[in-house]
């Protein structure tokens, strides 16, 4: 008797465990959402995300230059700790098929007037040719390029994402990072003021 009634639980119990196994996709796309429409609902800017890099001493760099770039007759110099040191640095990193990056980039050609910094670029996993056609097209903002064409260069900078800069002290201090596009909101709000701070005299 009692083996008759193993052998019908068995059946029971094996098929309770398929039924959780086909919902299991379901319950974990569910706790995604869940937490996706919290975070959405939040209200919470991206760009807003803490770096653990501000405050400390920015990575080094010595990345190569983007060959075939050139202002005014001379090649763009590659990017290296001696193109930005004891200089108020905007670093970019940025790449050709970074949509943003072109949403962005009439502001970097503004940004790059501002006597009070160095805009210098860090070119993202692109393609020569394709790096130097969007420049071409759209204009050079940055006195350095530097080629980053595996990322490495971005993991030691903390990058999430692309577009992103940091403002970097004459010391090598981070002291702002913008994730994402810049925007006038976000130049007149964020940068600006970064920037001001950046060069007033130390009271």
């Amino acid at each position: 008797m009692s083996e008759k009634i193993h052998d019908e639980a068995a059946p029971a119990a094996s098929g309770r465990r398929r039924l959780l196994i086909a919902f299991l996709p379901l319950v974990v796309f569910i706790a995604l959402s869940a937490v996706f429409l919290y975070q959405l609902g939040s209200g919470k800017d991206a760009s807003e995300i803490p770096s653990v890099l501000i405050g400390t001493r920015a990575p080094s760099l010595d990345l190569p230059p983007l060959d075939g770039l050139n202002s005014n007759g001379a090649p763009v110099p590659a990017l290296t700790d001696a193109a930005i040191e004891g200089k108020l640095a905007l670093v970019n990193v940025w790449a050709s098929w970074c949509v943003p990056c072109r949403q962005e980039h009439p502001i970097l050609l503004e940004l790059a007037r501002d006597p009070r910094i160095e805009l210098v670029g860090i070119n993202y996993k692109d393609k020569n040719d394709n790096a130097l056609r969007f420049l071409g097209e759209l204009g050079n903002p940055f006195a350095a390029v530097g080629v980053d064409p595996v990322g490495k260069a971005a993991i030691d900078w903390g990058v999430y994402g692309i577009p992103e800069t940091y403002l970097v002290a004459p010391d090598g201090e981070i002291l702002f990072k913008q994730i994402g596009p810049f925007t006038v909101e976000s130049l007149r709000d964020k940068l600006l003021p970064a920037i001001e701070k950046a060069v007033a005299p130390a009271s």
